[in-house]
């Protein structure tokens, strides 16, 4: 299965996604900003990076954007509840896989996970 960092500053959004993906067999690491991500990618390596928009610190489009230029292998995928933020993702479309809407179901997030896996060759 695939390794994947999440960062998600509302606690139990982190909770609830990490919980799904470890139960699918994913090795998963979670943190709450867009800062504690990078010092994590500095030290491990991952498959997928799952990351809301809005944090504190920095946010979301922030870290894709910086995630792109220095590891431009890895996919990123982000989650947002703001239809203004999903908007400003949408205008980085060729950086990101796609934007998953909060409040999202299970199988909605553990779905957009494996299709961004499964077209990264990191699941069958």
């Amino acid at each position: 299965m695939a390794r994947i960092l999440v960062a998600e500053d509302e606690r139990a959004v982190r909770e609830f996604v990490c919980r799904a993906l470890d139960q699918e067999g994913h090795t998963v690491t979670s943190v709450e900003d867009g800062l504690q991500a990078l010092s994590q990618l500095a030290i491990k390596e991952f498959d997928l990076l799952l990351t809301d928009i809005v944090m504190p610190g920095m946010d979301g489009i922030a870290l894709a954007l910086k995630v792109a230029r220095d590891q431009p292998e890895l996919p990123i995928l982000l989650m947002s509840g703001y239809a203004m933020e999903r908007q400003r993702a949408h205008n980085l479309d060729a950086l990101i896989h796609d934007v998953v809407a909060k409040p999202f179901t299970l199988r909605q997030i553990l779905d957009a996970v494996a299709k961004v896996l499964k077209t990264n060759g990191k699941l069958n």
